[in-house]
């Protein structure tokens, strides 16, 4: 029997779409009914939440961040008033760190030490394996290692509901025409592209005949860097920025031929998705935060960021170092994008 489970990794969307894959290899490993093996319990931010609601055999608990102390406690409340066997702490951010003091857990398993931060050793008692150079997806797949298991197999299935893919089905006509599906912004304004750039490579995709879909949410950011993207362009967009909701978005990035974004949620939830991935990498390593599954279409300007700004080579620099400083994208130019498209192209058709 599978021993009682609780999952914490509140945030970012990407990361919490890494945790999926460690889900369905937990659930692999004890399959058997409901009755006779106890669900999965993981707490997770609202966004999270809404992203993956509906994953069959999980209990979500929510934590929102701006409900500090209080809202801790009430989660405390709220859990198991029996604990766990094994809690799995997959952030390392002091104030989630902070709310695993308030889950009951016998094991509590953490980062490798070159990955702690934080106070991150004092709210745990066991670590995973030490690995460096690996992608962060991987890194939350050896988190079952001390549980005797192994991350052999890299599986999402999003619950993504029929009512989402009709919903995206709607949005343009299924004609064969291949989709170019651009989501310019990430969490991290410094990683995030121009738009007089998207604009080009959007043009060029046009020129080609593919059809152009702008995406993202609801903040003044994304709002304004669509709209300066459509006044750059020569050609005919869809915006649909701001109009799907986070169930929605899987199902939306599904029907992209390719996705071109910055290191942010979308490029990990489209790989997710079965979508291939123009990723703008200059303030982040792709290795290790790129699309997990196929990384061939990703502009990697990082190493280049690296002598730039940090005087060094990318392979002197600590695993997971940032470069985002004001203008590291410069390094991303049109004819990288381009030409990335190009080699999908090349090999797609």
């Amino acid at each position: 029997m599978r021993p009682s489970l609780c999952l914490l990794r509140l945030s970012a969307l990407g990361d919490v779409t890494h945790v999926v894959p460690l889900v369905r290899t937990l659930q692999r490993a004890w399959p058997g009914s409901p009755d006779r093996t106890p669900p999965l319990h993981w707490i997770i931010d609202p966004a999270g939440k809404r992203l993956l609601d509906g994953l069959e055999g999980v209990v979500f608990h929510v934590y929102d961040k701006r409900t500090g102390l209080a809202g801790m406690r009430a989660l405390r409340a709220a859990l198991p008033p029996e604990g766990f066997d094994v809690l799995l702490q997959m952030q390392v951010a002091f104030r989630a760190n902070l709310l695993s003091a308030h889950v009951r857990a016998k094991r509590r398993i953490g980062y490798d030490r070159s990955r702690s931060k934080d106070l991150h050793g004092l709210f745990i008692n066991e670590r995973i394996p030490d690995r460096p150079g690996i992608h962060v997806l991987d890194a939350i797949g050896s988190f079952c290692e001390p549980l005797g298991l192994k991350q052999t197999e890299v599986t999402w299935d999003l619950p993504v509901p029929d009512a989402a893919r009709e919903w995206a089905r709607a949005q343009w006509p299924e004609d064969g025409t291949p989709v170019l599906m651009i989501s310019p912004c990430s969490s991290h304004a410094r990683r995030n592209w121009y738009p007089e750039r998207h604009a080009a490579l959007a043009d060029h995709a046009v020129s080609r005949g593919w059809r152009v879909v702008l995406c993202g949410g609801r903040s003044e950011l994304e709002r304004s860097t669509a709209d300066a993207i459509l006044a750059a362009m020569r050609g005919p967009a869809l915006d649909l920025v701001g109009k799907d909701t986070l169930k929605q978005l899987p199902a939306l990035l599904e029907r992209a031929r390719l996705l071109v974004t910055p290191d942010s949620g979308p490029m990990h939830i489209a790989n997710a998705m079965g979508s291939k991935v123009l990723g703008l990498h200059a303030a982040s390593n792709p290795a290790r935060s790129g699309p997990y599954s196929d990384r061939r279409y990703c502009v990697d300007r990082y190493d280049d960021a690296a002598r730039k700004y940090l005087g060094k080579p990318a392979s002197a620099l600590k695993w997971g170092t940032k470069i985002e400083h004001d203008g590291v994208m410069d390094l991303v130019t049109v004819d990288d994008a381009i030409g990335a498209f190009e080699r999908y192209r090349a090999d797609h058709g």
